[in-house]
């Protein structure tokens, strides 16, 4: 059998985020393959065999990777669109354009929208692919095979969307998809890439759009279909005042009642925004451990509202980050979000005490492990987890001259990534992709985007 290959980092502020917080002013992490072997103050021990590689990580801070809960990879090519409209008319605004998406542009999209995480501290990412026009090729298979290449952890949300033009919905018709289809091919993606190791690249989770674009047959067989195949469950949820009137005018309830209706509310469960949840929303989700994806830029960009996350944490739900659709969160990070979490929080009735910056740490982390399902695997620094990590540069003029290194990460400017570890493999090295040519992605989506310009003008 061939021995374990070690890396060594040394010399580093270390914050673990495990369930005591744990923090070294300076400390060391050993990487034994994919696996942290031991971490803890000082120096490593003297002694360790098949070391490869020892990195001097001195003016370092070194978190757990960043997971980011939910995004629209697909959306890298319409950023800076519909800049001034809510949800409903800034989706009426942009169907029209996404329903002419085929394999080449999304996997370009693909490829922006990893590289801009993986190169902010993003080592798990989710993306929540929902529009499939007919005749666009293989499109979960190309954002699979571009995140992939790229290294980053993934989780595919193979979304769905059946409620078009005529029957009262959003999309064009012929960009949605029949009951039937939907099942089907949501079922063959969880059959052909869902991968149940402790460390698996690629999952598989089933993800109906939204209240408004999906019919309650829908939402109940892919509960059901979901729950038969053994993998997670992902949707929009609570997101605007006028979902909340949509789902009390179609439905006779709000949209919490309504998804437990339809059988989705459960620990296999995760929702994006969850704006506009009351007390009783709130418990439901505590009851049943029904994750939230929060997404501060996105909520502002559209104006949907605060969350309330502080709430949602004390009554134990699990939340997590998510950066959004880069057509509603156009820098495409989630680091940013780190900071914008606490800043929004604040702004509601909490005030200062609405969220700290280990909270806000937490979120970026061990909240999204928690919310998809992987709190044993990843989201802290502990032996035994997945080498899932992030270096970040804390001793240039942006940061040196804040002595808590969590508190510059969170408030201070984006600090640089000098190094990221998926799985012990390094993707990020000085800031820049070792995994991926930026500048051959930004050539090839801005090509496509223009051609989706050209092709959407047409019509």
């Amino acid at each position: 059998m061939e021995a374990v290959q070690r890396i060594v980092i040394e010399n580093c502020a270390i914050a673990t985020v495990d369930a005591k917080d744990t923090e070294y002013a300076s400390g060391h992490l050993v990487l034994a393959g994919h696996r942290i072997e031991s971490l803890g103050a000082g120096r490593a021990p003297e002694g360790l065999e098949n070391v490869v590689r020892r990195i001097d990580a001195t003016g370092h801070l070194a978190t757990p990777g960043l997971v980011n809960t939910h995004h629209h990879f697909y959306q890298w090519l319409t950023r800076g669109l519909a800049t001034d409209q809510n949800l409903f008319h800034w989706l009426v605004a942009l169907y029209p354009t996404w329903a002419r998406l085929d394999e080449p542009m999304v996997h370009a999209a693909a490829r922006g929208s990893l590289a801009m995480m993986a190169r902010g501290g993003v080592t798990t990412a989710v993306d929540h692919h929902y529009v499939f026009p007919r005749g666009s090729g293989d499109l979960s298979g190309a954002v699979i095979r571009a995140a992939r290449d790229m290294g980053v952890r993934f989780t595919l949300a193979r979304g769905s969307m059946d409620r078009g033009e005529k029957d009262g919905g959003l999309p064009p018709d012929f960009a949605v998809e029949t009951i039937e289809d939907a099942l089907a091919a949501t079922e063959e993606t969880v059959r052909q890439h869902h991968d149940t190791s402790f460390d698996a690249m690629t999952r598989v989770a089933v993800a109906p759009c939204s209240p408004f674009s999906v019919s309650t047959e829908l939402m109940r067989q892919s509960a059901e279909l979901a729950r038969g195949l053994g993998v997670r469950l992902h949707t929009h949820g609570s997101e605007t005042v006028e979902e909340e009137k949509f789902c009390h005018e179609l439905f006779g309830r709000g949209p919490t009642d309504y998804f437990e209706s339809t059988g989705w509310l459960g620990e296999d469960v995760w929702m994006a925004h969850c704006v506009h949840m009351n007390d009783s929303d709130i418990a439901a989700f505590a009851r049943t451990g029904t994750g939230v994806a929060h997404c501060p830029s996105s909520n502002a960009r559209l104006a949907a509202g605060i969350a309330r996350v502080p709430d949602l944490l004390a009554a134990g739900v699990p939340v997590g980050l998510g950066v959004d659709g880069t057509a509603s969160n156009e820098s495409g990070e989630l680091h940013t979000e780190l900071r914008n979490a606490l800043l929004v929080n604040r702004l509601g009735p909490h005030r200062e005490t609405a969220l700290t910056v280990r909270q806000a740490l937490r979120l970026g982390t061990h909240g999204g492990a928690r919310v998809l399902g992987r709190a044993a695997e990843i989201g802290s620094l502990e032996p035994g987890k997945l080498a899932d990590l992030v270096l970040w540069r804390m001793d240039t003029l942006a940061h040196a001259s804040i002595a808590d290194p969590v508190a510059a990460l969170v408030l201070g400017a984006p600090a640089p990534v000098t190094a990221s570890f998926v799985n012990g493999r390094q993707i990020v090295e000085g800031g820049r992709l070792r995994t991926a040519d930026e500048d051959e992605i930004a050539r090839t989506t801005r090509a496509q985007a223009r051609r989706l310009a050209a092709i959407a003008a047409q019509d």
